[in-house]
């Protein structure tokens, strides 16, 4: 039985950590190609109008968009111009208006950029301008006064 005993207790090795990093960096670059960002379902046709000037936007965690155009699904919700916030059609005014939305809005984003928001109204060119005069109403009634609107560059015919 002597044979078998050992006479001192072998500690075991350290684990060896120099392929880790790889492990690590092979995991988020799975991560990064695997993952698709969200983007909001389009519920309204928005063809936008031509511009010959357009300046490109910074900050595009900043602005808020409001879609206004006819439905896509016209036999759904009718031919008449509807007003889409993120996922959701809404109103001018209450609860699903324009001032709950970018109330909302403002509420997620951190204190101090709340004053640099900015709202973006993407809108068809068929959309009749007192939609969009009643949508900016809105806005300059909880002083949300920096607004963009957006248009595809091109030529401009007259």
């Amino acid at each position: 039985m002597s044979k078998f005993r050992k006479e001192g207790k072998k500690e075991s090795p350290a684990i060896n950590t120099s392929s880790l990093p790889d492990i690590v960096f092979m995991l988020l670059f799975f991560f990064m190609v695997a993952t698709k960002m969200r983007d909001p379902s389009v519920l309204v046709r928005t063809g936008v109008p031509v511009v010959s000037e357009t300046e490109k936007i910074v900050k595009k965690s900043w602005i808020n968009h409001i879609l206004v155009g006819p439905p896509i699904d016209v036999q759904k919700y009718g031919p008449t111009p509807k007003i889409q916030f993120d996922d959701k059609f809404g109103t001018i005014e209450g609860s699903n208006g324009v001032q709950a939305y970018i109330t909302l809005k403002k509420n997620e984003k951190p204190e101090g950029i709340r004053d640099y928001l900015t709202t973006a109204i993407k809108a068809d060119k068929t959309v009749k301008m007192g939609l969009i005069q009643d949508i900016k109403q809105e806005l300059r009634k909880m002083n949300s006064l920096k607004l963009l609107y957006s248009a595809s560059e091109g030529t401009v015919e007259e």
